[in-house]
């Protein structure tokens, strides 16, 4: 993502399945393994990742199925992720200034990083991998467009993206997942929601829904912020 600049096309070529396969006959390597991918949650991963998929195809291969893709580098944040997660920071999306400088709550006057360093979850600032390698924080977004204002979203874009969310939880398995803003949550899954842990998991995570971390929410200090991925962080008791 980080080398392809906005727009910028990219083809892949995946094995069809949903499970690792045998050495191929075919392989000049010999003695290789690979791992085939079920298109649905290929599609969930690329875009993930960044792009935006311009067409998946499957055809016949040697000895297996073989997926195409043709995608285009969006305007967005890739997924910062991996296995043994101790907590999924999840936004609502990018702003166009987060996307631009590849940096999550990265505007200016956003408090998310002051309090992840306040709760312990983070150590270096505005180092999203840093934070995954070293403290186990991984982060996506509800929804992968930027927009200027998150108000800009649509119910069926954050429904959408909680599905997205949701494989990503049961395929990486964090201890929990904080969504960040009350708005996606409450028009995804419960409208009724409050602050703090929700009844419901998603994917066998369980959830935690905090208030916004953007410098416009003037209910919420950044004592509260940092209260709240404490607790997050702890994990559901």
């Amino acid at each position: 993502h980080r080398v392809v600049k906005v727009g910028g096309p990219i083809e892949l070529q995946f094995f069809a399945g949903d499970q690792d396969l045998t050495p191929l006959e075919t392989d000049p390597m010999g003695g290789r393994r690979f791992t085939g991918w079920r298109p649905d949650f290929l599609r969930t991963v690329v875009e993930g990742a960044g792009f935006d998929i311009e067409a998946l195809t499957i055809r016949e291969g040697d000895q297996v199925g073989v997926i195409d893709i043709t995608a285009r580098r969006a305007l967005t944040l890739p997924d910062i992720i991996g296995p043994g997660m101790r907590l999924l920071i999840c936004g609502l999306n990018p702003s166009v200034y987060s996307a631009e400088t590849l940096v999550g709550f990265g505007r200016p006057g956003n408090r998310f990083w002051p309090a992840a360093l306040d709760a312990g979850i983070a150590t270096v600032n505005r180092e999203p991998r840093h934070a995954l390698a070293h403290h186990g924080m991984g982060m996506t977004d509800l929804v992968k467009r930027a927009t200027p204002r998150a108000d800009e979203l649509t119910t069926d874009e954050y429904r959408t993206g909680l599905a997205r969310v949701e494989q990503l939880c049961a395929w990486l398995r964090p201890e929990a997942v904080c969504f960040v803003g009350l708005a996606g949550w409450r028009a995804a899954a419960d409208r009724t929601a409050t602050p703090g842990w929700q009844e419901s998991d998603l994917g066998g995570a369980p959830v935690y829904v905090m208030p916004s971390t953007s410098g416009l929410n003037a209910h919420s200090s950044l004592a509260d912020l940092t209260d709240h991925l404490r607790h997050a962080a702890t994990g559901r008791q």
